[in-house]
């Protein structure tokens, strides 16, 4: 189930050198050379390191920092701009975060509760378009080498992540209640457990809305979108309020309604150990975990191998 690679490497950081690629507006220059006079004039040592530390890209500095910390991560990128306090380091397909002095090490996920985004479900899905991965980015942003003791330690999450996947679901334990039903109705049935805040569920959504299937979503909240999945499932058109949701648009509520389907739902999910979305179904109880591209669905829902 893991698509989890080593972040070990032998190679050198692939960190761009920003200092020698980025040309400095004139403006900044000018600013240099009036700070070095005054510090060579005042002998402020003091004022030299202010000046570098304020021309240096702060995320070529937590580059540095890291490498120094961890000289045998192979890191690819940091970028110090996504989120505020945070910088997204990527080495190879594993994705983590680091704080400004590259002490902090913060393995994870890290959820935009503005936006309502799994931001970092959505960049490991644009880092690896076909990876196969479940439980959004648990396991990928928990990828690490134990011969890095920074590294070595991982969320209860993760770890669970790491287990055996579940081969098997009893799909009759379920009510008929608590399950949205879309696509073509003459086509194969495939269940899908998902999470309208969930970016991988997103994916496959309009992954199965290009196939020739029947889908049965049974939303879970995993990301704490009960809310969200109530709204959608007390909608008068469950389908169009299902998409509206995953394309982000505002689900208006239609007062309340029986949910006590959706409380089987994540009953059955608690019961047999489902932590993360997407999980996909086939007809025979078969268990895929996390998103898969087309082709793949199409020969599995016909029978291949997971």
């Amino acid at each position: 189930m893991s698509a989890t690679e080593h972040l070990e490497g032998s190679a050198e950081s692939a960190v761009p050198d920003l200092e020698t690629e980025v040309k400095r507006p004139l403006m900044r220059n000018a600013f240099l050379y009036f700070t070095c006079a005054l510090a060579f004039a005042g002998g402020g040592i003091a004022t030299l390191a202010y000046a570098r530390d304020f021309m240096a890209p702060p995320s070529k500095s937590v580059a540095e920092l890291l490498k120094a910390r961890l000289p045998k991560t192979k890191v690819t990128s940091v970028n110090c701009d996504k989120v505020d306090g945070l910088c997204e380091v990527t080495a190879g397909s594993n994705l983590f975060y680091i704080d400004r002095t590259a002490r902090y090490l913060v393995i994870g996920r890290v959820y935009d509760m503005e936006t309502r985004q799994d931001l970092t479900a959505t960049r490991l899905l644009e880092m690896n378009p076909d990876m196969l991965l479940g439980g959004s980015a648990k396991a990928n942003a928990a990828g690490a080498d134990d011969s890095e003791p920074g590294l070595a330690a991982r969320p209860a999450a993760a770890a669970k992540a790491a287990a055996a996947p579940v081969q098997k679901l009893p799909l009759g334990e379920l009510p008929k209640e608590g399950a949205i039903v879309w696509g073509n109705s003459s086509g194969k049935t495939v269940t899908v457990f998902s999470d309208f805040r969930c970016s991988y569920c997103r994916a496959l959504s309009n992954t199965l809305a290009s196939m020739n299937v029947r889908v049965v979503e049974r939303p879970i909240s995993v990301l704490g979108s009960r809310d969200m999945a109530d709204k959608v499932y007390c909608a008068k058109d469950k389908a169009k309020a299902l998409h509206a949701a995953y394309s982000g648009q505002d689900i208006k509520a239609t007062g309340p309604c029986n949910t006590s389907g959706l409380d089987a739902n994540e009953a059955f999910a608690r019961k047999h150990g489902l932590g993360g979305t997407p999980v996909i179904v086939r007809d025979d109880g078969s268990v895929l975990e996390g998103y898969r591209p087309k082709e793949f669905l199409e020969n599995w829902l016909k029978g291949g191998q997971s």
